[in-house]
């Protein structure tokens, strides 16, 4: 044959190579191929491959050649034997004779039975470094030339091309798996849309719910009352968008959850959402059992108890005033204190589930001007104040008028007030409330010389009738409404309630309320 015969056969046998090459996407298989027509590729009697461990830069069998397990657990060093050396040229070489090159090792021969005559080698190259070596043994013909050479390194070119994209499509296989497994591990519904509010991928709990695959979002919440509306969910540029779905009927629904903004890193473009919700009904049906119930006691405890503490008054003002009912007048007196301290719990109680009955109407916020309502909330606890031998001490920058309900705001202070003396084992206890204008608005720091609140602790106490064990704070009589009562009020009022340590032990309590605008 000519040797532009020979050229053309070769160039046609690469390009067919390339098409076997490109259509195997799984390495374990495409690996088996690679070693399969590196035979063919050059008329040689078989092949062997070896990968460059990237970890260790050795090289090794893969196990997925179905080769004999002896051969499985060699590796070689760079530079060691000749697919050693030649990955560590990264140069084809050609022996036609292995009984002549010192770098042969005949041990493989003996332990496998067969005859090894001649090696062409070639390193596997990519972006300028070697993923392992491609061997063609024993040319049936004669000889390896320097064109079977030429053609073998065109072909261990093409052979790097596809097992980097059979390892990327691995790589990217097995975080989609790692993806659905988590994905499917969460209990909330999780999916991803498209910019157009298209779902693209959700998890086995969104499924159930969305029925299909590949829907659009506005479809899947078609029938439901959405707060806020669908356009700020899917059609807005805020980064994260908390939302609720109702549905009446044919049972009632409640969906709560939140659309996470995704981008371009480069653009800037919306390129979609993360969509994470879950059923809430049976919760916000138990959350309004609880406020039923919990008023219904209250309003049911306030008027008995108004009769016990007035009467109690009555017949205690009566017996001091005589000698010989001294007895009398010690045990009305602890009727009386212990009535009052009741009375004042229920007080609490009812101020919470009225606030919470009325969490869906507006409230009417206005400026008012905090120094005044910081002395009415301490005039107003004054008996208590002496009772307790306490001190407030209050230092407030006048003139400041934050926006909103002047009323709760001072519920908001004597709950505060009394929270920081009530928990205090300092001799004697005390508080002192300061404020301040900040870039956020008006700020109001109450600050206590108790034990403070451990880390872990500082989220757990606004959560409604939490308190800390006995043990660090001392038995405090309570609900653990306080700071619940707090946080629910600053934030209808559109402002921010965080716990801080004092610099010298003890707890502040910073609320932050919207501040009026310039007059």
């Amino acid at each position: 044959m000519s040797t532009t015969g020979q050229q053309a056969e070769h160039f046609e046998l690469l390009l067919e190579v390339g098409r076997l090459l490109s259509s195997k996407i799984e390495l374990d298989e495409l690996l088996t191929a690679v070693m399969q027509l590196a035979a063919r590729v050059v008329n040689a009697e078989t092949a062997s491959l070896l990968l460059v461990d990237l970890a260790t830069d050795e090289l090794y069998f893969h196990v997925a050649l179905g080769l004999d397990p002896a051969l499985a657990k060699i590796r070689l060093k760079m530079g060691q034997g000749i697919a050693g050396a030649t990955a560590q040229s990264a140069q084809p070489m050609i022996i036609n004779d292995v009984r002549k090159d010192p770098r042969w090792n005949s041990k493989m021969d003996k332990d496998s039975g067969f005859v090894t005559r001649s090696i062409l080698a070639a390193p596997i190259m990519l972006k300028g470094r070697c993923i392992g070596v491609v061997e063609a043994i024993n040319h049936i013909n004669g000889d390896f030339t320097v064109t079977d050479l030429r053609v073998f390194e065109a072909f261990a070119s093409q052979a790097a091309i596809a097992i980097e994209n059979a390892r990327l499509f691995s790589s990217l296989k097995e975080q989609n798996q790692t993806l659905d497994t988590l994905l499917n591990e969460i209990r909330d519904a999780a999916f991803l849309t498209d910019g157009q509010g298209m779902v693209l991928v959700a998890n086995a709990a969104a499924k159930q719910f969305l029925g299909a695959e590949r829907v659009r979002l506005d479809a899947a919440l078609a029938g439901m009352t959405l707060n806020p509306p669908l356009e700020r969910i899917v059609g807005g540029e805020e980064p994260l968008v908390a939302f609720e779905a109702v549905r009446e009927k044919p049972n009632k629904l409640i969906l709560a959850g939140t659309a996470t903004l995704i981008r371009d890193g480069t653009s800037g473009a919306v390129k979609g959402r993360v969509v994470v919700f879950r059923d809430v009904t049976d919760e916000r049906r138990e959350e309004g059992l609880k406020r039923n119930f919990l008023s219904l006691i209250s309003h049911k405890l306030k008027t008995p108890l108004s009769s016990i503490t007035g009467y109690s008054q009555l017949l205690y003002e009566d017996a001091r005033k005589k000698p010989e009912t001294a007895f009398q007048a010690t045990s009305l007196r602890t009727i009386l204190t212990q009535g009052q301290k009741l009375s004042g719990l229920v007080d609490k109680l009812l101020n919470y589930t009225v606030l919470e009955e009325l969490q869906d109407q507006a409230i009417d916020k206005k400026p008012f001007d905090l120094s005044a309502v910081m002395r009415q909330t301490v005039d107003a606890m004054e008996p208590w104040i002496v009772e307790k031998q306490a001190k407030v001490a209050v230092d407030h920058v006048p003139g400041l008028e934050p926006v909103g309900d002047s009323g709760l705001v001072r519920e908001v202070l004597k709950n505060l007030v009394e929270n920081g003396l009530k928990f205090s084992r300092a001799l004697p206890p005390a508080v002192t409330v300061t404020t301040a204008r900040v870039p956020a608005g008006v700020e109001v720091r109450v600050a206590d010389n108790g034990p403070g609140i451990p880390p872990e602790e500082r989220a757990k106490v606004f959560e409604k009738f939490y308190q800390i064990d006995a043990s660090f704070t001392g038995q405090i009589e309570g609900w653990g409404l306080g700071l619940p009562f707090v946080k629910k009020v600053v934030e209808r009022l559109d402002g921010t309630v965080r716990l801080d340590q004092g610099p010298e032990g003890g707890t502040v309590v910073v609320v932050t309320l919207p501040a009026a605008p310039p007059r």
